[in-house]
């Protein structure tokens, strides 16, 4: 088989379920191939220049089949991000964090404490201010409650997840669709193109599981995976810029590392 052949197989296995979700939106064909030429046309003009010279609405066209003038008009286009909807995600992972890590929000037992609302030390609000930036107090205290992630309690707020994963907002779990799938393609991607620097990729399957023995797995596989997901968040922040093992000066980078669960039915014998 061909590595044309090949890669054909794994676009069209990458876009069913990507597609199953846009038609449930009612997003149309039209739009998807719209977004589609935007970002083929991107990623053209920012990755795929030459060494030392400036990259050319000539030379996007030449690559990506699309016309000088459709290039020209996909590149004048915003980009598409929205900050504000990242700002919150991202400052919402950064409070659970803190409050599993640092010693002022913890209990005696080394568990996330129950914090009262206010107060200038071992408050949710000042847990709020240490590591969500700008965004007040009872803003933060909605988008975590949305999530199932904390419950008023009259002795104050109580963590209930140690994970933020958006339970009734549609618009957040659609921003992890693109984040955490980009994220997993993109070290796909890094994985075919250097092979002297492999990112870690692995995954666990079996086509034979019983199906008995499933929901065992399911929740075991959860156990497992949040503890060690918690166990990689605390040696994170304990090398953030900033915390007391890290050398202030260094440059910060963005690193994650996820991890998912998979059933279906077994694939056809061939």
């Amino acid at each position: 088989m061909h590595l044309t052949e090949t890669l054909s197989i794994a676009i069209v296995t990458l876009l069913r379920p990507l597609v199953r979700i846009l038609l449930r939106n009612g997003v149309a064909y039209g739009t998807f191939a719209e977004l589609a030429k935007k970002a083929y046309a991107d990623v053209a003009f920012d990755d795929f220049g030459d060494a030392g010279r400036k990259q050319t609405v000539s030379r996007v066209s030449a690559l990506t089949g699309l016309t000088r003038k459709e290039v020209k008009r996909l590149l004048e286009l915003p980009a598409l991000y929205d900050a504000e909807l990242d700002r919150r995600y991202n400052r919402a992972v950064r409070v659970i964090s803190g409050w599993l890590n640092d010693h002022e929000f913890l209990g005696a037992d080394a568990q996330p404490a129950r914090l009262p609302v206010d107060g200038e030390h071992g408050s949710f609000a000042a847990l709020v201010r240490r590591y969500s930036g700008d965004i007040p107090t009872q803003a933060m205290l909605a988008v975590l409650a949305r999530a199932d992630c904390v419950v008023r309690e009259d002795e104050g707020i109580r963590l209930t997840r140690h994970a933020y994963i958006p339970a009734g907002d549609p618009i957040d779990k659609v921003r992890i669709l693109g984040t955490d799938v980009g994220e997993l393609v993109t070290t796909i991607d890094h994985n075919l193109t250097n092979a002297a620097d492999l990112r870690f990729q692995r995954k666990v399957s079996d086509a034979h599981v019983a199906s008995g023995a499933v929901p065992a797995f399911r929740a075991l596989s959860a156990e497992r995976a949040q503890a060690l997901l918690e166990e990689l968040d605390a040696w994170l922040a304990q090398h953030a810029v900033g915390a007391e093992t890290a050398d202030a000066n260094e440059t910060p980078r963005y690193v994650s590392l996820g991890i998912y669960y998979y059933e279906s039915e077994p694939p056809a014998e061939q």
